[in-house]
């Protein structure tokens, strides 16, 4: 079987092997592929793996030897799905294989706005603490999470790890399922939810009216999630103190995204998987998700 791993650069920048792949299958693999290139990589191709490059109806019926879609991640909204299964062209993911590091991330994100280590560090490098005559400064304050609260919004298996970690700290932990209102009007609100056609945009306007005044917005789950514009509007005003972010709406981002010139938005370019030992399990994963269907199996089957 001929398999092609479409963009494999945010996976296995080559710091991983593909002797997996190669044992069972001829395997071609591509840090990127725009769409001009499509039809030159996937003629033959049994097998297509993608992280991020768009599957849809047209690509699944322009190449008809296709049988297989792997999914290099949980998250499989760039698959129309319902032409697969109508073509019945089998799709797998990679489930819940992120949920500590992006856990981890969303408290590095939190931290990174509460405690601000960013600017300290710079004060201390350029001279501002030798400067001072008591040895020690204070110019910026430092917001004590402890006693906070924090809405969460998806609680599967991210969300729950994002509980635990903030109820270490000592924050106390708004689920939205169980409590919408209590959820949004927290202290701080972080998104772990995936993206669907009915929670598109849900943080808009509205959302952000209903939010506390000065709350933090954490993102690390899809940046469709969110009205960018809306956003943009509400961290200018400062009804939202700031926003630190690891996915966008469209990535990465164009040049005059408002996002991108507003000091109080953090933002880094989806990486909140990206640590070594999870992009091992994901082509780990990838390849036993291939092997099982070779098999007749449907491990980590979606259609």
């Amino acid at each position: 079987m001929k398999c092609v791993f479409l963009d494999c650069a945010g996976v296995n920048p080559g710091d991983i092997s593909w002797k997996t792949f190669q044992h069972f299958c001829t395997f071609q693999w591509y840090e990127k592929t725009e769409k001009e290139q499509m039809q030159e990589r996937l003629i033959g191709a049994e097998a297509i793996i993608t992280d991020s490059v768009i599957i849809d109806r047209k690509i699944m019926e322009q190449f008809t030897d296709l049988k297989y879609i792997g999914i290099a991640a949980t998250g499989f909204d760039n698959v129309d799905t319902e032409a697969a299964e109508e073509l019945g062209i089998a799709v797998t993911n990679v489930p819940a294989y992120a949920s500590d590091a992006v856990a981890q991330h969303a408290a590095a994100l939190l931290l990174y706005v509460t405690n601000k280590i960013h600017i300290y560090d710079d004060a201390v490098k350029n001279g501002k603490w030798n400067s001072k005559s008591d040895g020690g400064f204070s110019d910026v304050s430092i917001t004590l999470l402890c006693g906070k609260s924090i809405g969460i919004i998806g609680y599967g298996a991210i969300g729950k790890r994002i509980a635990e970690i903030a109820k270490a700290l000592g924050m106390k932990v708004n689920i939205y399922s169980r409590n919408p209102s209590a959820a949004i009007s927290s202290d701080v609100v972080s998104l772990s939810c995936p993206l669907t056609e009915d929670n598109a945009g849900i943080v808009n306007e509205d959302f952000i009216n209903n939010m506390k005044d000065g709350a933090v917005l954490i993102n690390t789950a899809r940046g469709g999630l969110i009205d960018e514009n809306a956003l943009a509007r509400a961290l200018k005003s400062r009804k939202i103190s700031a926003a630190a972010i690891d996915v966008m709406a469209l990535e990465p981002p164009e040049k005059d995204n408002p996002l991108l010139s507003l000091e109080n938005c953090f933002i880094t370019p989806h990486i909140g998987f990206s640590p070594l030992e999870t992009r091992r399990i994901v082509i780990e994963t990838c390849a036993e998700n291939l092997k099982s269907f070779l098999k007749g199996g449907r491990l980590n089957r979606i259609v």
